[in-house]
């Protein structure tokens, strides 16, 4: 009973800042579709994910690590590993602003969809050459102008919780950019939303921001020594972050977990 109430209270509080931030989300969309930065949509965005997860009870999130010291006025390409739909809204915690580049089929959901495309982040139909050149033409842009770019390399979602093989995307952006790469480490998300399911569970969740990897120098040739580089500094990261965010209760346990729908 008492996960039930928590999950329906978090399903009514999500719905209820929806219907503050869309609007004022709207017009700050409107006033600044001209900017290749999006800060100022982005940081909408980014308060609605802080706002939403710190009402919730059952999601616990903290942030480690010191960005570095230039990047509120420098582009980094920010790769992190990907485990939960929870994932942005841990995201939303650090204390810069990033444009998210996403899978296109986000952005054609109602609420969310709406919700990204008001944020100025950037869609990606994958597998769609023209789609991959417009996302890396905005995106270099973004980053010319001084303004970080938010990637998952992995490319999807974890089922398991394992650190999947990296996609080239996010370094080859970087080294044509000439701009350092910045890694994060996240665990414990997995537990608050698991893969394919509309599963809630009570979790405490982390990311803890790694060293940047400078790209000055490099060539393309480099290109799969950056990306080992950035995956190898997060998977170095993850027993110990994973260690110290253990979950309240597991989520893939269903004993543990509040259900509020089937899969999908």
């Amino acid at each position: 009973m008492r996960r039930a109430a928590l999950g329906l209270y978090t399903y009514a509080e999500f719905f209820a800042q929806v219907g503050f931030f869309l609007p004022v989300m709207a017009a700050s969309y409107a006033k600044h579709r001209g900017d290749p930065t999006q800060r100022e949509p982005g940081r909408w965005m980014r308060r609605f994910g802080r706002s939403t997860s710190r009402a919730t009870p059952i999601w616990k999130f903290s942030v480690e690590g010191e960005p570095p010291a230039d990047i509120h006025g420098r582009g980094y390409v920010v790769v992190a590993n990907h485990e939960s739909t929870a994932d942005p809204f841990l995201l939303a915690h650090l204390p810069w602003d990033m444009r998210w580049v996403a899978k296109e089929e986000i952005f054609k959901l109602p609420v969310l969809g709406w919700m990204m495309t008001f944020g100025g982040d950037i869609p990606l139909r994958r597998g769609d050459s023209a789609s991959i050149h417009r996302m890396m033409a905005e995106a270099r842009r973004t980053l010319a102008a001084g303004m970080s770019i938010m990637m998952f390399p992995e490319g999807t979602r974890s089922s398991d919780g394992s650190l999947g093989a990296f996609k080239d995307g996010a370094f080859q952006l970087a080294l044509e950019a000439k701009v350092p790469v910045l890694p994060l480490a996240l665990a414990g998300t997995r537990a608050c939303r698991p893969k394919g399911s509309l599963w809630f569970g009570e979790a405490r969740a982390a990311v803890r921001v790694l060293p940047p990897i400078d790209t000055a120098g490099m060539t393309e040739g480099d290109l799969p020594r950056l990306r080992e580089a950035a995956r190898g500094a997060i998977a170095a990261a993850l027993p110990d972050l994973r260690r110290a965010t253990t979950s309240v209760e597991s989520a893939s346990a269903a004993p543990g977990a509040l259900a509020l729908g089937g899969s999908r």
